[in-house]
């Protein structure tokens, strides 16, 4: 079975608490254990580190054969659309070995409905 490697990507923020809120969602993503997944790393696309080039190396470093980026983003946009697109294809480029897969960003996945009505009923 070959390494498949988790790149959760997000924005990135000035606020660190923020950054950091997103590297604790990897962390428990990876405790999560996937057997599909052998290790979740996190990248942003500015004003943070690692960027999206450092997050994909980090996990070719760590000997992943196939990288699935997550797009940590609600809506569609020029982030999404365009510019991690972009840097995938940059680094498919500089390693043509390994294997890198977009899927939908959180705001398509079907199961955001439910997960917002969740966070409601906590309230109510």
């Amino acid at each position: 079975m070959s390494q498949r490697h988790l790149l959760i990507v997000a924005h990135g923020s000035r606020r660190q608490a923020s950054n950091d809120e997103v590297r604790a969602l990897g962390e428990r993503i990876g405790e999560l254990r996937d057997p599909g997944i052998h290790r979740v790393e996190v990248a942003f696309l500015e004003l943070a580190e690692p960027s999206i080039p450092d997050g994909l190396a980090r996990c070719v470093a760590q000997g992943a054969e196939e990288i699935i980026v997550f797009p940590y983003f609600l809506a569609a946009g020029t982030h999404v659309a365009n510019d991690i697109p972009e840097a995938l294809t940059a680094f498919a480029e500089r390693y043509p070995d390994t294997r890198v897969r977009l899927v939908s960003h959180l705001g398509a996945s079907p199961s955001l409905a439910r997960t917002v009505l969740e966070g409601v009923g906590e309230v109510v």
